[in-house]
């Protein structure tokens, strides 16, 4: 493994740093987008309660899901409850895009290391290309182990920014669809919280 990574050049030391990054933010964002994290089933199940007795709790939220971002939705909603149905949404929407800046964190740097790979292994493989025309300028062509080094540089940083590439470009996509949904799923409960929040405040 060794010998392939100096064979790749001087452009396999960011290839390397780029795939080490982008498996910290897969595993980070695995674990951050799991559904259970952010639509956490107990307070769900006590949101459909909730809507069917017609009323949300008065006390504030309380345990371990108060910090989740349906948490978070739903707590910003029953602090201003007594502002009416446009101040709820203007609330939630706030705290909304907060939120979906959370779940969106680190997805660009994932975007940004899926384009630059190829790139960098495109510039491995000018860099062995270089190194083969000057060793031909100097030593002509007829040996083609003076050739090799050039070749394997080329092809190496090719082959190893392409390895890095398409996997990140895959669960750059993967998140992005899962934020999406996310955010959709997100967005129906908080609707579901306004507008009890708002029968509640038309009794009498």
């Amino acid at each position: 493994m060794f010998e392939l990574i100096k064979a790749g050049g001087w452009v396999m030391a960011p290839l390397i740093a780029c795939s080490v990054v982008a498996l910290a933010i897969v595993f980070e964002r695995l674990w951050a987008l799991r559904r259970a994290r952010v639509l956490p089933p107990p307070l769900l199940a006590d949101l459909r309660r909730w809507a069917g007795e017609g009323q949300l709790p008065l006390r504030q939220l309380e345990g371990e899901f108060v910090h989740s971002p349906l948490g978070r939705l739903i707590g910003v909603a029953l602090a201003n409850r007594r502002h009416g149905r446009d101040v709820i949404k203007d609330v939630i929407e706030d705290t909304g895009r907060h939120v979906v800046f959370e779940l969106e964190r680190f997805l660009n740097a994932l975007g940004a290391i899926a384009t630059i790979a190829p790139l960098l292994g495109l510039l491995g493989t000018v860099s062995g290309m270089i190194r083969i025309f000057g060793v031909v300028s100097l030593q002509g062509s007829g040996d083609l182990r003076l050739l090799a080094g050039g070749m394997s540089e080329a092809l190496v940083a090719t082959a190893a920014g392409l390895v890095v590439a398409i996997p990140s470009l895959i669960f750059y996509r993967f998140f992005r669809g899962r934020v999406d949904e996310l955010v959709m799923s997100l967005e129906q409960e908080a609707l579901l919280v306004a507008d009890l929040l708002a029968d509640e405040a038309r009794r009498p």
